[in-house]
């Protein structure tokens, strides 16, 4: 028997609506300690946002220049195998579930991960985890993490130590919990009229000068062993059901996975587990 997609979904969904600023979807994701909301505009979801569209936009303020818009939905009695599909085909993290064209409700890897983890998959994880990671070191300052984050589209990366041991995980959650947003005026000058001469506009330019207010989000300047926290590791022979049961219980995303002597050979995204679901339904 099938799995739908309105027997893993919230239905309490968090979401903010237009017109709004990054101010309320800061709240919002705090609060509800989601990484990403729906935006919605009269009833009808027209965007998402999430914390790595926060990061990636550290100046702009207002929602629909930092949504993605026409955002890919869901129907309850869709499979939720499909919905898997759409996870991972569109790298996606969570998927606005719509009926009659209204918000009922949201579904994303997390509640897709549970689903899994009950479901006693013995396959390991050896052929699923990522080889290739992005790594960093716990000296590193704050702001070049990010950076470093941002240019290789990653949510988090693991931490080594100068002896190369792992010591943490930085995710996107943590950069967010160091951030703040900074307050500041900048100056603009108005164009000058068709009419006025260069002597008159000169005379009268800061006159008619305006200051405006912005805001962007800033990383503290801490090293990232400020902000890491422990990683909690798995082994390439760890079973697919298992992590998923690690990942849901400690409400994490990613797992390093290292070898019998602690060290690093790759990363476990909770992606990375719909494969084997996946692969399941489809036999």
């Amino acid at each position: 028997m099938d799995i739908l997609v309105r027997d893993a979904m919230v239905r309490d969904v968090a979401y903010v609506s237009l017109p709004g600023t990054r101010d309320k979807v800061l709240k919002v994701l705090n609060e509800r300690h989601v990484s990403g909301v729906p935006v919605v505009k009269n009833c009808t979801v027209v965007g998402m946002v999430t914390r790595t569209d926060l990061l990636r936009n550290p100046e702009e303020d207002q929602i629909a220049m930092l949504m993605t818009r026409n955002p890919y939905v869901v129907h309850p009695e869709d499979r939720l195998v499909d919905a898997a599909k759409l996870f991972v085909e569109k790298r996606v993290r969570r998927l606005p579930v719509v009926e009659d064209e209204r918000l009922v409700g949201i579904i994303s890897v997390a509640d897709l991960v549970k689903v899994i983890a009950s479901l006693n998959i013995d396959e390991t994880i050896d052929k699923y985890f990522e080889r290739n990671v992005v790594v960093v070191w716990a000296e590193m300052p704050l702001p070049v993490v990010g950076a470093i984050m941002e240019y290789a589209g990653v949510q988090a990366c693991p931490v080594i130590d100068t002896d190369l041991q792992l010591v943490g995980i930085i995710t996107d959650r943590d950069l967010i919990a160091k951030s703040v947003v900074e307050e500041s005026l900048e100056k603009a000058d108005a164009d000058t009229a068709p009419e006025m001469d260069e002597w008159s506009w000169e005379s009268q330019k800061e006159a008619i000068s305006r200051y405006y207010q912005v805001s962007k989000i800033t990383l503290k300047n801490v090293k990232v062993k400020e902000a890491m926290v422990q990683a909690i590791t798995a082994l390439r022979s760890s079973r697919v059901s298992e992590c998923a049961r690690t990942m849901s219980q400690k409400r994490i995303d990613q797992m390093p996975v290292v070898n019998a002597h602690r060290k690093l050979i790759g990363m476990l995204n909770d992606h990375n587990l719909l494969l084997p679901f996946i692969s399941a339904y489809e036999r």
